[in-house]
This record gives structure tokens, C-alpha cells and sequence, in this order.
């Protein structure tokens, strides 16, 4: 007999309703957009960042929960778990959306605090979040971990060293995770992006220098957008729970590869 599959799968937007989710980086680009993008389907929503301005204004927006977090700091995350848990008794999706790069420079120059930096938030931000909300996850029965890693984890390139390695670092713990918890029943999924363009990434990456930022995506039709990666994020989580998207990569159509950008010269 033929499964009536519109019962698995119902309309896009409609799978959340009544769920719980903690979204890290959550101020802005991705994370903002994936805030908005759960919210829109029913989903009770803790925003996370640290900046508590922007996190106000998402919540008033949204109906999400500010939730002012440092993710490098242990104690504000577990502080972060114990209210998540106080308030809702449980959660069902944990997205570790933080993330970010400091610096094009090569191994030879290497700014030693730009590699630390991005470890730590890439990496040990990941872990601290993960770590604390676990037990919960387990708990729930139907848990979810997706971590927002990117197509940096998957090829290096010049000038990229230091976020190709903490992001290939964040893809190993997320692999590794994923065969921990499994005699669980959580799921891990990876989501990887290439080229998006968000209005912090590379301006943050470039040292504040604008100009240099928007190079990165000039001539380059349509690059992905935060929201764009919000609705693949969304669509991983709202899957039937049995369903498990372990790793995702996507890229712009003119990003044939990490090296290979399609750009118009007029």
C-alpha cells in the first residue's frame, strides 16, 4: 500500500508549531534570518547574541525571546540553559548559527589572537552551547543540533587558513556528535554555505574596511542571501524527526566551486 506522504510532510511552515528553539547569532545575518524564518512557523524562539540592542528589536519584531549570551563565556551559557529550561521545560532545536572570520592573512603572518578568536566563536562557542543543552536534547526524545559551518570546512584556500581551520574543526566535532548521539536519538545535521553575502561577514573579516567588503561580492549576480540559508536551516529542522540531513552544502549558482566565481565585468 501507498504511503499518504502529505501526512509525513505537510506544507513548508506548518512542521514547527509548539517546538522549542535556541538560535545562536542571532543579531544578525544567518542567524537573524533563521530567528524570523522559525518564528514564522510557529516556533518559540530564544535569540542569542551579545548584543542586547539588536536582540531587542528582533524580539519586537518577532515575538522571539531576547536572549543576551556570550557564547565564549561558559557561565552565560549555562546561565542561558538554565533559563531556556526554567521557562519552557524542554527544547527541541539547539542552531549553533555563530560564527565568523577574522583576517585574509597567510600562515606565514598568521595574527595569532585572529586564529584564537575565530576558534574559540567557530569552534568552542559550538561546543559550549552543544554541551550544555545536551542532556535536554536527550531528553526530549526528538532532539536537534544543527551547526552552521560553511564551504571553508571542506577546501582551504590562500588567505583562508585560519577560518579553514576553525571551521574544518567545527565539522570533525559535529561528525563526531553525530555518532555520539545517535544511540540517542538526536540529530546532528550540518549545514555548510558558500558565498553569502550578509551585511557583517566580510566587513568584520576586512577590519571594518567597507570598501574591501563589498569586493568580495562585486560582480557576482546573486549571491545567497541570510535568508536563503534560514529557510535550508529551517526546512533540516522541520523534517519528520527520522530524517536526518547529515551534511548540506549549498552555494550560489555563479560559485561553480569555492575557487570558481562567476562574475560580470560591466
Amino acid at each position: 500500500m501507498t504511503q499518504n506522504t502529505a501526512s509525513r510532510y505537510p506544507a513548508p511552515h506548518a512542521l514547527g508549531t509548539g517546538k522549542v528553539a535556541v538560535v545562536s547569532g542571532a543579531s544578525t545575518g544567518i542567524g537573524e534570518a533563521t530567528v524570523r524564518r522559525l518564528r514564522a512557523s510557529g516556533w518559540t524562539v530564544y535569540a542569542v547574541a551579545r548584543r542586547e540592542e539588536r536582540l531587542a528589536e528582533l524580539a519586537e519584531q518577532t515575538g522571539a525571546i531576547a536572549a543576551p549570551t556570550d557564547v565564549t563565556d561558559q557561565a552565560q551559557v549555562d546561565a542561558l540553559r538554565d533559563r531556556v529550561l526554567a521557562e519552557q521545560g524542554t527544547v527541541d532545536a539547539v542552531l549553533n548559527i555563530s560564527g565568523g572570520a577574522r583576517g585574509t592573512d597567510p600562515v606565514a603572518d598568521a595574527d595569532v589572537a585572529g586564529w584564537q578568536w575565530m576558534y574559540d566563536v567557530n569552534v568552542l562557542g559550538t561546543l559550549r552551547v552543544t554541551r550544555a543543552f545536551l542532556p535536554a536534547l536527550r531528553a526530549n526524545g526528538e532532539g536537534t543540533v544543527l551547526n552552521l559551518t560553511s564551504l571553508a570546512a571542506w577546501r582551504a584556500y590562500e588567505g583562508g587558513a585560519g577560518y579553514n581551520a576553525a571551521k574544518h574543526a567545527e565539522r570533525a566535532m559535529t561528525e563526531a556528535l553525530r555518532l555520539e548521539e545517535a544511540e540517542h536519538n538526536v540529530r546532528v545535521i550540518e549545514i555548510a554555505p558558500g558565498l553569502v553575502h550578509t551585511p557583517e561577514f566580510s566587513l568584520m573579516r576586512l577590519g571594518g574596511d567597507a570598501e574591501k567588503a563589498e569586493r568580495v561580492y562585486a560582480g557576482v549576480e546573486k549571491p545567497l542571501t541570510g535568508e536563503d540559508v534560514a529557510e535550508v536551516c529551517a526546512f533540516a529542522v522541520e523534517l519528520p524527526h527520522h530524517v536526518d540531513i547529515d551534511t548540506l552544502t549549498l552555494k550560489p549558482v555563479a560559485q561553480a566551486a569555492p575557487h570558481k566565481v562567476i562574475r560580470s565585468t560591466s
